[in-house]
């Protein structure tokens, strides 16, 4: 298995307990990826994701932490899950966790649209059944097939003529589409967590990201760092018999010429070029990784796809740390500003004693999408000048949103792409996956089943999308999947029967 975000980690776990041989190889130092940690002096800061779905009763990581037999991080359920200021004078929005709570806040800032939230809570009810029923999606095979059919309810077929809607399509089918304060808070919301606005996110996969705050579901706030779910998932690969194998790089895959398999190219300290001989392979790279890693192997029309595939963002995340008292009173952990330079901010900031500071302290981290390659094309003196005019733009953002006065980090810096290509290893320092368009969503997306036997895709760019959630349940698809390939079927609890 090659790399140990949380897709890898999951993946690696679920084989594991089957009884599989695993070895799972990660280039960096330590697992996580973007759902990582690292420390400066006494502070600790999220790399990239700072706040996780699916720990609630019946979420996918409860039931994969329960199926694995480790102890679930110690969280607790984000309310407000994220307050949006849109800059435009008004109060902010603040996105509460019950139920009621929100519909009346939604009622205040955007009259006229209960009819659009409705039917985005609609589907979202149908999504979330269809999901426990765990569907292959997109279908490659007539078992992929067979699941996929198994797992439709009325709900689905209900809302299958909305498969190529957008959003902003839903918003104007329920005659609220000339709201801009409201397109505006959508595209804030949805750009997190689908790397689209409004116009161009999935109706069927944007219905359930803007209901995921509320109960029964909910983000939730990890004690320690975002680093305990990996450690966690780490335990259960160990427990399982599994091998996660550090500072090792594949550099090749290559099949086997006679037999089957695979033999796995790569570099380690103390092993230059070392090789492994496997039987099957899951990557959970960003499958435009692919031509690099198989070259000449890749068949030539798979290799078109891969190369027609959008681009992902790339981000500029800054890391500071403050006084506590410094922020407002009652500060909530998670904020989005409509920014003008260099974008929309979302910030997240520590819980006292939380250990991510000091006591009386606080972290900040504020990130904003990028485009990736042009931060690799400039010389070293040009580049260091955009860097800190970045900082100062992301600063002064956050000194509006938090009412900050003059100097009050104790300690700021910033991450670019260049960063996060030394971090992840992803090309160009990619943070996230093909974004969720209505045309690469779900039936339409790219398949965890490859054309080449034995390699296997799981997540972000593989349904059912981002996010620690959406990768794991990528995971178990794609392990679903290679288990019956060899005749027999994974099962974890809470699941859906399966045909």
């Amino acid at each position: 298995m090659v790399g140990a975000g949380i897709a890898g980690l999951t993946a690696a776990g679920l084989l594991a307990r089957e009884g599989l041989r695993v070895e799972l190889l990660e280039a960096h130092h330590q697992s996580g990826g973007c759902a990582g940690t690292f420390r400066r002096g006494p502070y600790v800061f999220d790399v990239g994701a700072t706040q996780v779905a699916g720990l609630e009763d019946g979420g996918i990581h409860q039931r994969l932490f329960r199926h694995l037999n480790v102890t679930m991080p110690a969280a607790e359920p984000l309310d407000p899950g994220c307050v949006v200021d849109l800059a435009d004078g008004r109060a902010p929005v603040r996105i509460q966790r019950d139920p009621e709570r929100w519909r009346q806040e939604r009622q205040r800032q955007f009259p006229g649209s209960e009819r659009f939230w409705r039917l985005c809570e609609a589907i979202h009810q149908a999504n979330w059944a269809f999901a426990a029923r765990e569907p292959v999606l997109p279908p490659r095979s007539w078992w992929d097939l067979g699941q996929l059919l198994g797992a439709l309810g009325i709900g689905n077929l209900l809302s299958g003529p909305l498969t190529t809607a957008s959003i902003a399509d839903l918003q104007n089918l329920c005659g609220c589409g000339g709201d801009q304060r409201l397109r505006r808070f959508l595209d804030l919301q949805l750009r997190l967590y689908s790397q689209e606005p409004a116009q161009r996110t999935a109706a069927l996969y944007g219905a359930t990201v803007l209901s995921m705050v509320q109960e029964p579901l909910g983000l939730w706030h990890l004690q320690g760092s975002m680093q305990a779910l990996a450690e966690a998932l780490e335990q259960g690969l160990a427990q399982a018999g599994g091998h996660l194998r550090l500072r090792h790089r594949v550099t090749r895959l290559e099949q086997a010429a006679t037999g089957g398999g695979w033999r796995i190219h790569g570099e380690a300290p103390g092993r230059p070029g070392f090789v492994i001989e496997a039987g099957e392979v899951v990557m959970t790279l960003p499958p435009q990784s692919l031509p690099a890693l198989l070259g000449s192997q890749l068949p030539s029309g798979y290799r078109r796809r891969l190369e027609q595939l959008p681009e992902p963002s790339g981000a500029l995340v800054f890391y500071g740390a403050i006084e506590r008292s410094r922020l407002p009173p009652e500060c909530p952990s998670h904020l989005q500003l409509d920014w003008h330079e260099p974008g929309p901010l979302f910030v997240s900031i520590s819980q006292e004693g939380d250990g991510r500071a000091p006591a009386g302290q606080a972290t900040v981290i504020a990130s904003v999408f990028t485009p990736a390659r042009p931060w690799f094309a400039s010389e070293e003196p040009d580049y260091q000048d955009r860097k800190q005019s970045a900082m100062a733009a992301i600063q002064a953002g956050l000194k509006q949103l938090l009412q900050l006065g003059p100097e009050p980090w104790i300690h700021q810096e910033l991450a670019t792409p260049r960063g996060f290509a030394g971090w992840t290893g992803r090309p160009w320092g990619w943070v996230g996956g093909l974004g969720q368009h209505p045309l690469r969503f779900g039936p339409f997306g790219l398949a965890s089943r490859t054309p080449i036997p034995g390699l296997w895709l799981c997540g972000d760019s593989i349904h059912p999308g981002e996010g620690t959630a959406g990768v794991s349940l990528s995971a178990l698809m794609a392990c679903r999947q290679l288990l019956q390939r060899r005749g027999r079927k994974l099962r974890i609890d809470g699941a859906a029967s399966q045909t």
